[in-house]
């Protein structure tokens, strides 16, 4: 069995589309640049798809030191800012049941979002020496950090698990609705599920959890708007333990590299499959 590497993507804003890359570096906290911004609320909560869908809608670009991010329906002039661009005090956000300090990008920007979506919205960066612990439960290491991604570095599948997706639903369901980091092929349906320990490159990752998933699967992201009950309708009838409905890998990299699309993945350890 060889497995290959054939997608990488980014997601520089949490919630906001994907960038595909041919190449990137591997950082702790995942993939170079990914999740590594975000708009938060009044309260300092971030926000998503989940309540503001036209987010899928709002696409980033990097050239060298800048970030460019454009409306796909060209609705509003695109709005860029330097990557290392920041102001004013740290901010104590809040992703999920983790709160770490950020730093507000600019004002402009954050008026540019607010009135493109409508809401109250600061948009935030994650500085080097913020500090989010991965969850100690699935940890590798007490070092283990995250960006601002639901809960792990980085996000993995098979194009066979969305292959058989397809295969059950009757729907071909986009790869985007799953936001994978990491997409590769060679493999059977949720291999990824039983990839323990394995090496890309070089680089040791541990798959630490598999990936509980949510109504951002169902949301089209060309669209912008909620598809209907697929691919969750479908995931429940064979990928669902207990209250959760399962599809990808959580990984942790165990230091840092690089990696790209061609690249081929060594086994070093695998697990049981997960008994549904």
């Amino acid at each position: 069995m060889q497995l290959t590497v054939t997608q990488l993507n980014i997601y520089p804003i949490k919630s906001l589309a994907g960038i595909a890359l041919a190449k990137s570096k591997v950082e702790a906290r995942g993939l170079q640049y990914d999740r590594r911004w975000m708009l938060i609320d009044e309260q300092n909560l971030f926000i998503s798809q989940r309540k503001f869908p036209e987010m899928a809608l709002l696409q980033p670009s990097i050239a060298v030191d800048t970030m460019t991010i454009h409306h796909r329906n060209d609705r509003v002039p695109p709005f860029s800012f330097k990557l290392s661009e920041t102001s004013g005090e740290s901010i104590a956000v809040t992703t999920w049941d983790d709160t770490c300090p950020a730093l507000e990008v600019s004002v402009a920007a954050s008026v540019w979002f607010s009135e493109v979506l409508g809401t109250s919205c600061k948009l935030v960066q994650m500085p080097e020496d913020s500090v989010r612990p991965a969850d100690p439960r699935y940890a590798i290491s007490e070092d283990d950090k995250v960006s601002f991604a639901d809960g792990y570095p980085i996000l993995m599948f098979d194009e066979a698990s969305i292959e058989l997706l397809a295969e059950k639903s009757g729907v071909a369901i986009p790869l985007n609705r799953f936001r994978g980091n990491i997409i590769f092929k060679g493999g059977s349906a949720h291999i990824e599920d039983e990839l323990k320990v394995f090496e890309i490159n070089g680089l040791t990752y541990h798959g630490v959890k598999p990936c509980a998933r949510c109504i951002m699967t169902t949301i089209d992201q060309e669209k912008g708007q909620t598809a209907g009950k697929e691919p969750l309708k479908t995931l429940a009838t064979y990928r669902k333990v207990g209250h959760k409905i399962l599809f990808g890998q959580n990984l942790i990299p165990a230091g840092k590299g690089s990696i790209a699309v061609g690249d081929t993945i060594h086994i070093k350890e695998m697990t049981e499959p997960i008994a549904f």
